[in-house]
């Protein structure tokens, strides 16, 4: 016996939509369980994760500091995956964003500028787009597989953020602390209502990039490229585009977006570099991505979405004592019933029956 995917004819329309409706609610169904076994009241527990934080305005504001790099990485992530590239290093290209536009306020500390700020944007997004230009060069030039160079930088990433915050760019005058010097006022995002919390611009800033890139693959030539590469190379190149070139934008597209929502964390939400400024956006943008439905407007929500887990999952550590790799089990249980919804949506189960083969004459019986 073995079990196969046979591909539908055609894939229901109601369930294509619904599926991510589908996929949370066994998240929640699935993680109340999980709740039970933990010896947990789950009605409380879940009340705790999903509702609490909904609850005070302070709090609607720490979810939209969380949201706004999910929204930055997962539309920049759609580009990618639409076109069939499948870049998974967007946490190392929103670590190098971060440290491209925070030389200038860590080098040069005493200027003040108004032209500091959008500088500092502007070479995040560039950092990020660079960094995501060497898988890239690999998959074109040598044919190597993105999913593990680009992944393999993460790491690279992450270690250079972690020598130049404990080595060249710590404070000489922070007591020995692994981080930077505090950025100037004109380095920091400012904040939208400052007297009622701390939501900064960077909000704004995915929201306008959403709505800009949902227009452009609605209705631009490059955004029709997109989906034509996507769907079948061998088309793709019957209508003139180009297979390498849509790797080269998908790529450093997906990786600008990253390092500018690298450089609007930090700015806005930090203040300085330190060794961890990400609780892993870039992995988790992954998942915003795919129950968005690779839609930049999509995504919008499903970035929300996954920023309460993470604003949750900081509460229920105190309301209900348990770890924060909660979050994550919540995260996964997301993407997992996402990826399962999805498959059942265009591919039925067939269980194929095989006759054993004979033991002693190798015939089959």
């Amino acid at each position: 016996m073995r079990i196969e995917l046979e591909k539908r004819a055609r894939a229901s329309v109601f369930f294509t939509f619904a599926s991510p409706m589908l996929a949370l609610v066994l998240t929640l169904l699935f993680g109340g369980i999980m709740f039970k076994l933990m010896g947990k009241d789950p009605y409380f527990a879940l009340y705790s994760f999903f509702i609490d934080p909904l609850t005070q305005v302070w709090s609607l504001h720490e979810l939209a500091i969380k949201a706004a790099p999910l929204i930055l990485i997962g539309v920049g992530l759609s580009i990618c995956y639409r076109s069939n590239n499948w870049n998974i290093g967007a946490e190392g290209q929103f670590i190098v964003g971060a440290l491209v536009g925070s030389y200038i306020p860590v080098i040069f500390y005493e200027w003040h500028s108004p032209l500091l700020l959008p500088l500092m944007l502007v070479l995040g997004a560039v950092g990020g787009a660079l960094y995501a230009a060497i898988p890239a060069l690999l998959k074109t030039r040598f044919n190597t597989n993105e999913i593990l160079s680009s992944l393999m930088l993460v790491y690279i990433a992450q270690l250079l953020l972690d020598y130049l915050t404990r080595g060249p760019w710590r404070d000489p005058q922070g007591f020995n602390f692994p981080q930077t010097r505090e950025f100037v006022e004109e380095a920091v995002l400012p904040a939208i209502w400052p007297d009622s919390g701390r939501a900064h611009w960077g909000f704004v800033i995915a929201i306008l990039v959403a709505i800009l890139v949902w227009f452009m693959v609605r209705f631009t030539m490059k955004g029709f490229e997109v989906s034509v590469l996507g769907q079948s190379a061998r088309a793709g190149r019957f209508a003139g585009f180009s297979s390498k070139g849509m790797v080269w934008f998908s790529m450093m597209f997906s990786g600008g977006l990253a390092g500018l929502a690298g450089i609007s964390e930090v700015s806005g939400s930090i203040g300085h570099l330190q060794p961890s400024i990400s609780p892993g956006y870039g992995f988790t943008a992954i998942i915003v991505a795919f129950l968005g439905r690779l839609s930049p407007l999509g995504i919008i929500a499903s970035g929300l979405v996954l920023a309460l887990t993470y604003l949750g999952g900081e509460g229920a550590q105190l309301s209900i004592g348990v770890s924060d790799k909660v979050t994550r089990v919540f995260q996964g249980l997301l993407l997992f019933f996402v990826l399962s919804c999805d498959t059942l949506i265009y591919y039925k189960i067939r269980i194929v029956w095989t006759k054993a083969r004979s033991a002693l004459g190798g015939g089959t019986p």
